[in-house]
């Protein structure tokens, strides 16, 4: 069928999957207005489903060649609005505590400033493992906390407090580690 193959390839395209992930923001914005059962597992799965898409990106970007100059600009943007919202809106209902979320938040405007400085000297510093853990605890941490109410007698809650540790302690490291390549950079 011509149609569903112009869906597949949407599905494939990165920018698009980029998007799609700037489109889930308000999306969980809107659903974690009314904090409630119902509506937290909503947003759990459109996080989770956006989540996806940022692995999605890179791997047809990577795949395919698709570098563009809107990927590079905008996949980064998606990203931090995808943890950032979430934790932000979580904050606001005291699901998860403030002083992580503006750890986790400041780490990741500090990286952006960085890679800004970088850019326009035209070097690049690419992510580390370490920031490939910071994501994947981060996503891992919000899917749970999203879902905050007990299912089947399991206190998801708790299970995303502990992952959000994690995610902290990911998100620090990698940050100072950035910081370190930076000046290393700076001074060759």
């Amino acid at each position: 069928m011509p149609s569903e193959s112009k869906f597949i390839r949407l599905l494939q395209n990165p920018n698009a999957l980029t998007l799609v992930r700037i489109a889930a923001s308000p999306m969980m914005i809107l659903l974690l207005l009314c904090p409630n059962r119902f509506f937290a597992f909503l947003a759990a799965l459109v996080f989770t489903i956006a989540a996806i898409t940022d692995y999605l990106d890179g791997f047809f970007a990577r795949r395919d060649g698709l570098v563009s100059n809107f990927g590079k600009a905008m996949d980064p943007l998606a990203d931090k609005l995808l943890i950032s919202i979430p934790l932000i809106m979580m904050t606001s209902y005291g699901w998860v505590p403030a002083w992580m979320v503006c750890l986790i938040i400041g780490r990741e405007i500090a990286v952006t400033g960085l890679r800004n400085i970088i850019s326009e000297r035209e070097e690049d510093i690419s992510a580390s493992n370490l920031g490939k853990y910071k994501t994947g605890f981060q996503i891992a941490a919000i899917i749970p906390l999203l879902l905050h109410y007990p299912y089947f007698g399991i206190n998801l809650h708790g299970i995303g407090t502990f992952l959000l540790w994690g995610a902290l302690v990911f998100t620090l490291w990698s940050g100072i580690d950035y910081f370190i390549r930076f000046r290393k950079l700076l001074e060759n």
